[in-house]
């Protein structure tokens, strides 16, 4: 997006462009680091009861809700996405059973309050807990809390992922790569097919996305199954979060969008669909597609795809992703979400690096009070631990 000259866009304009070259350093500093990050898992992976929590705030949460399904399957144990606004406002439910746990945190700075928080109540709620904390800012103080610490590991994103924006583009991204890399092992060729194919999106796909900006549509629902649901999630938040809330969103799975919501369908939604890798869940992907095109102008249908469908004129294909997980496709998959947030943004005329100038939502979040928990938060009378 060279051509965007917008004043203030310059941050969120440089940060969604530079994620393919980031992703790629992502990887290799994983790759350095892989023996002593292994040697801090492999203790915890051995137990057979090890409960795995990725925990976020906002964002940072749904890098966990897109990489747990494809983890339980990789890693065949129990992989749990669970925010830490959750965490903090309901610890009993959170931790309700005393396993040792793995608990992996997701912040772009580390210092929205949630972050701490959440891991202190896992320490004073659990018997046997590890942190795996992963972060965009070495000056932050979630990594400053747990860097050296006996049961953490940290492990920091290339510098460059600590977005200056408003609205987490490279951070989110990179959090999530590394993630499925350190937990799921490495994998070079799932991340260059995704980088490539977000190379493409941003070559060839910039035009086609602000002309759907430029539409007229006043709503925008995005559709994903399985671990694309989280990313339907976060896409819907892009588009609310560059445009302060002009454009409303709305998010939901294929089978989902059926049970109520399809309600929001008007003649000012556009729909963007994410197809999914797997041929099972595709096919259900496929229905909804059907039945949208159906109600919809076909151009108010966005399907991305990794493979040709049966009506490739209507669908934005990159074929660089075919075979490739669901949670890696995310990261390219979201490029097109990132650019219609910020198209959507720029032609609202407002400032996409602070959509919110009055300051009435903030980039770290402000106000939050943490409430002391009485110990132990977790459990009933009599329990033992």
């Amino acid at each position: 997006m060279s051509d965007a000259t917008f004043v203030g866009s310059e941050a969120t304009v440089r940060e969604i462009s530079q994620q393919p070259d980031v992703w790629r350093e992502a990887a290799s500093n994983i790759a350095a680091e892989q023996a002593a990050i292994d040697a801090f898992l492999e203790p915890l992976l051995a137990l057979d009861d090890l409960r795995i929590v990725l925990t976020g705030a906002g964002t940072s949460a749904f890098i966990g809700e897109i990489a747990a399904p494809a983890l339980s399957r990789l890693l065949g144990r129990r992989v749990e996405a669970v925010a830490t606004t959750d965490i903090v406002s309901n610890p009993r439910d959170a931790f309700a059973e005393d396993i040792p746990t793995l608990l992996v945190s997701f912040a772009r700075s580390g210092n929205s309050p949630e972050s701490t928080a959440a891991t202190a109540l896992a320490d004073q709620s659990l018997t046997s807990v590890g942190h795996l904390i992963l972060t965009c800012d070495a000056s932050g103080a979630l990594f400053a809390q747990h860097h050296g610490r006996p049961g953490s590991r940290t492990v920091l994103m290339p510098a460059r992922s600590n977005d200056e924006g408003f609205a987490m583009t490279s951070s989110f991204t990179s959090m999530l790569l590394s993630a499925l890399l350190i937990l799921g092992g490495p994998d070079d060729t799932a991340v260059e097919a995704v980088a490539t194919a977000a190379s493409r999106i941003l070559d060839e796909r910039q035009d086609s996305i602000r002309a759907l900006a430029g539409a007229g549509c006043e709503r925008v629902v995005y559709i994903g199954s399985g671990s694309l649901t989280g990313l339907a999630r976060e896409s819907a938040l892009k588009l609310l979060e560059l445009t302060a809330g002009a454009v409303v969103t709305y998010y939901d799975s294929a089978l989902g969008f059926r049970h109520g919501p399809k309600a929001a369908l008007d003649d000012s939604t556009l729909v963007v669909v994410y197809v999914s890798a797997d041929p099972y869940t595709k096919l259900y992907d496929l229905d909804i597609v059907t039945e949208l095109r159906a109600t919809l102008p076909p151009e108010r249908v966005v399907v991305i795809s990794p493979e040709p469908l049966p009506d490739a004129d209507e669908s934005w294909v990159l074929s660089e992703l075919a075979g490739v997980d669901d949670a890696f496709l995310a990261a390219a998959y979201v490029v097109v979400a990132q650019l219609l947030g910020l198209s959507f943004s720029l032609g609202l005329g407002a400032t996409p690096d602070n959509p919110f100038p009055g300051g009435t939502v903030n980039r770290v979040v402000q106000g939050v009070r943490i409430h002391p928990v009485a110990s132990p938060p977790v459990g009933g009378p009599g329990r033992s631990r």
